[in-house]
């Protein structure tokens, strides 16, 4: 399974009856507008692809780490292993090849993954929570396709339910997926091909970087949300943009192609 945060029950309402869990997913699905090639993690980021595919990006080419690509689901995969997947894929390829030409292959425009925590310069943490190995607080995951995906895909896109000083931190517990700044520090390991992630995706804003020593920038905030709350909700001292935008709230047929269409038993909009 691709590495994201675990998938905890989210109903809370940010206005009119709309959970995080639906602002998280249509923001997602606007980032990958223009987009191409797109990896797509287990949890929202599948939904998110999904939602694309039938909104802003209808020829976007879905890639699972199961070896599924250019996928056109007939019905919402439950998992990135779920039959429904196949029909109408382009190809169905092991996941040795997978890794080898299509990521490493740099043939992947957007990685959209989940993350446990996330640093200033868009290092993940996807591993365990806490200082101990042996005994965490709370073992995880795992990389996933994740590590590949930052090292080969030419940007990441994170989506994090809950923007707190617990998961956007100054120090992760645990490096799973090392950013291009990490990278460059380190002696040892190669240097991501990408930019990186340049877009994080939570339920208080969005945040964007782009060069290799840049910092996450706060470059909007949803309706009703405070950009001084995001700060204090951040555990760096996060900048923010001085023409700061407000996001567009989710339009009725985004809301209802997610209830209705794709999630409506709810597998991902809990």
């Amino acid at each position: 399974m691709t590495a994201g945060t675990p998938e905890h029950a989210d109903t809370k309402s940010i206005g009119e009856d709309i959970t995080s869990s639906e602002l998280l997913a249509i923001h997602s699905a606007r980032a990958l507008a223009g987009r191409r090639v797109v990896f797509a993690g287990h949890g929202l980021p599948t939904l998110a692809t999904s939602l694309a595919q039938r909104t802003v990006a209808p020829e976007i080419e879905i890639v699972y780490e199961s070896g599924v690509t250019g996928a056109r689901p007939p019905d919402l995969p439950r998992t990135i292993s779920d039959s429904v997947l196949v029909p109408g894929a382009a190809s169905v390829i092991p996941m040795t090849h997978l890794f080898n030409y299509v990521l490493q292959g740099q043939r992947i425009d957007v990685g959209f993954l989940g993350a446990a925590q996330v640093d200033r310069y868009g290092s993940l943490n996807s591993t365990l929570i806490g200082e101990d190995w042996e005994h965490p607080d709370s073992r995880l995951p795992g990389s996933g396709g994740a590590i590949e995906a930052m090292a080969g895909a030419a940007e990441i896109f994170l989506v994090m339910r809950r923007h707190t000083p617990r998961t956007f931190v100054e120090e992760l517990d645990f490096v799973t997926s090392p950013s291009p700044h990490r990278s460059a520090q380190s002696d040892v390991g190669v240097m991501p091909a990408g930019a990186g992630v340049t877009h994080v995706i939570t339920d208080l804003g969005i945040m964007t970087r782009f060069a290799q020593d840049e910092e996450l920038t706060l470059t909007a905030v949803h309706p009703g949300v405070d950009p001084a709350e995001v700060v204090r909700q951040t555990g760096w001292n996060l900048h923010v943009v001085p023409d700061i935008e407000t996001t567009q709230p989710p339009t009725a047929e985004e809301l209802a192609l997610l209830r209705e269409t794709l999630d409506p038993s709810r597998v991902y909009l809990r």
